[in-house]
């Protein structure tokens, strides 16, 4: 069969190799486990660990070089915000700076309003907490409001430890360049170390087919475990992925088409991988399904897609495997025009979400954060202990809408933050006295930086933990310019760490406590509806791509009762379907897999109508 690519028409002996053309199981919680989830060598995420404590080190070195105050800012930010592809480092860099410019216009007007004036201060960093909170609650800046009030709250609090107005003036230009900087660094090393958006995508397709193959092998715990988590994913990631590509305009409209069928075959291959593993239908034994998915994997892994792929032998009682090579056969074949239906418009969604006026929750969620930054502020004031002001950085950091997440991250904040101390102590005690060049200094944290990127870009059941080792030692170490041997500044930031997480926990449970359990209904709803429209629509292609949207609304379900399980007693005491919903999302998860096959539709589809019942 011919070959296309950008270099002209080759032989393929099997299919046709087009390349790109330019133009959960939540499982255990034994140590066993966490190391295992520490060390998984998911696709990926060395590449992407590399590139962000890079970039975490060229904002430190260019903070040395200008010698910037507290450059641990800048190096949180950047570890924040670091993307994994070209495109949305460049968009993030230039949104987060054109919106601190405007922000910055605001925060010189109330420096100088309040630098002599105690309330005024107070006043200010109330209002500002309470906006920045709502914002990252009620708006589009969701991942960012919480940096920005970090940042903006910090500098006035800065502002108010050297109320001179010439020195105010100068930590203001400063706290400008705790933004800038990491902006920069995204805009200009973004593209020249990472890679395409398309190339992430095709990696992402790729570790999809490996983990069939490993499926329709002899998986471990470990492999399934990660299986299901990979497959919980849907297509989300990747589609945002094709979206940064189109933004490009690299690859033509033929074969972004192909790869966005990819994306969705992908998932749907996954599905039936697993439902063949679940139901022990073994593949032939010249192990044709295992050597294809791996030959289209290391395809899509040179930037290409097979196009051709003939149809796999199947044996006997195997309705699993037999779907699976149709899916296969017909894997990057996106619709053809007359096939595909005509998509409804979408309501454009505007700033805020819907519900941002309207929903107590926002406000509540506001005050609260507003609490603990102003518990935090007081106390570290009236002790006059400035050491200990990251509790308000933390405060911004850890604040969560839910008890659910709130309880299921605790521990991960506290031993993230322990970790990330130790080694910030241990390397002022045993390293920093041995440090006598800038190359020896930046090396130390490019190592300590690479092992948080390592942890913060794993599993999410540790990422979280990877972010807090990063902020713990950041803080602790980056204090003046080059290495620093003050164990108290790096004892009084690990304790406003800490305290900034009790703080914050105790705000959150205690005012307002906000439970997961109350959308959980509505997620199974979705996922019930999705559910039947999967298995009633005839189009193979349509089917393929309702696949990757089940196991989105699906991840959500499961995502939402694991946190309202995680609640404390007294408030799962009012949860009567709690187990009811445990149940069926077991259930809807198999569901989701049969709803495929279709042998199995009629018999998925009685099962829809049982959860209907049990639910009314």
């Amino acid at each position: 069969m011919p070959t296309r690519n950008c270099y002209g028409l080759e032989p393929q002996p099997q299919w046709k190799y087009a390349m790109a053309q330019p133009a959960t199981d939540t499982g255990k919680s034994t140590l066993a486990r966490i190391w295992w989830l520490v060390r998984a060598p998911l696709p990926g995420r060395g590449s992407h660990s590399l590139r962000m404590a890079a970039a975490c080190t060229m904002v430190v070195l260019i903070g040395e070089i200008w010698q910037i105050p507290d450059v641990a800012v800048p190096a949180l930010c950047t570890m924040a915000l670091w993307q994994k592809d070209r495109t949305t480092n460049m968009l993030a860099g230039v949104a987060v700076n054109l919106l601190f410019v405007t922000i910055l216009a605001l925060l010189f007007v109330l420096i100088h309003l309040t630098l002599d004036h105690p309330f005024g201060q107070v006043v200010a960093i109330m209002l500002l907490s309470f906006c920045f909170f709502f914002l990252g609650s009620a708006s589009k800046l969701k991942p960012v409001a919480y940096l920005l009030g970090l940042i903006v709250v910090f500098a006035l609090v800065v502002a108010d430890l050297v109320p001179i107005g010439e020195i105010a003036t100068r930590a203001l230009l400063y706290a400008d360049l705790f933004i800038l900087v990491p902006g920069a660094v995204m805009i200009v090393c973004g593209p020249l170390i990472c890679p395409s958006p398309a190339t992430l995508m095709m990696r992402e397709i790729a570790a999809r087919l490996r983990l069939c193959a490993t499926l329709l092998e002899q998986p471990d715990s470990d492999q399934l475990d990660y299986a299901r988590a990979t497959l919980r994913e849907g297509a989300g990631g990747m589609l945002r992925l094709l979206k940064m590509a189109k933004l490009e305009k690299v690859l033509h409209k033929d074969p972004l088409a192909h790869l966005e069928q990819s994306a969705y075959s992908s998932v749907a291959a996954l599905a039936l991988a697993h439902a063949a593993f679940r139901y022990g239908e073994k593949q032939p034994e010249n192990m044709e399904f295992s050597q294809t998915l791996r030959d289209m994997a290391a395809i899509f892994s040179h930037n290409g897609y097979p196009q051709d792929i003939p149809y796999l032998n199947t044996p006997d009682h195997a309705p699993a495997l037999a779907q699976l090579a149709n899916v296969l056969h017909g894997f990057t074949d996106p619709p053809s025009p007359s096939a595909q239906t005509v998509p409804s418009p979408e309501p454009k969604s505007g700033f805020f979400t819907p519900d941002a006026f309207s929903n107590p929750e926002h406000v509540r969620f506001a005050v609260k954060g507003t609490a603990a930054v102003m518990i935090s502020y007081f106390i570290f004031t009236i002790l006059n202990w400035p050491g200990i002001h990251t509790c308000i950085i933390t405060c911004f950091i850890v604040a969560l809408p839910t008890v659910g997440e709130m309880t299921t991250k605790l521990r991960l904040r506290i031993s993230g933050a322990l970790v990330g101390g130790a080694i910030g102590i241990a390397s002022i005690i045993f390293v920093m006295p041995h440090l006598y060049n800038i190359a020896a200094f930046l090396l130390l944290i490019f190592g300590v930086s690479l092992f948080a990127s390592w942890v913060k870009n794993g599993d999410e059941r540790i990422a979280y933990a990877g972010f807090q080792i990063g902020l713990a030692f950041f803080l602790s170490d980056l204090k003046g310019y080059g290495p620093t041997t003050d164990m108290t500044t790096a004892r009084d930031r690990i304790i406003g760490i800490l305290l900034g997480n009790f703080i914050t926990y105790a705000v959150f449970v205690t005012f307002w406590p906000s439970s997961a359990y109350g959308p959980i209904a509505q997620h199974f709803r979705t996922l019930l509806d999705v559910l039947k429209k999967q298995i009633t629509i005839t189009d193979p292609t349509e089917q393929t791509r309702l696949a990757a949207t089940v196991q989105e609304n699906l991840s959500s379900a499961e995502r939402t009762l694991e946190l309202a399980e995680a609640e404390p007693a007294h408030m799962r005491a009012h949860m009567p379907l709690l187990h009811t919903y445990a149940i069926l999302t077991q259930q809807a998860a198999i569901v989701a897999e049969n709803g495929l096959i279709p042998s199995r539709r009629q018999a998925a589809q009685q099962h829809i109508q049982d959860m209907e019942q049990a639910l009314t």
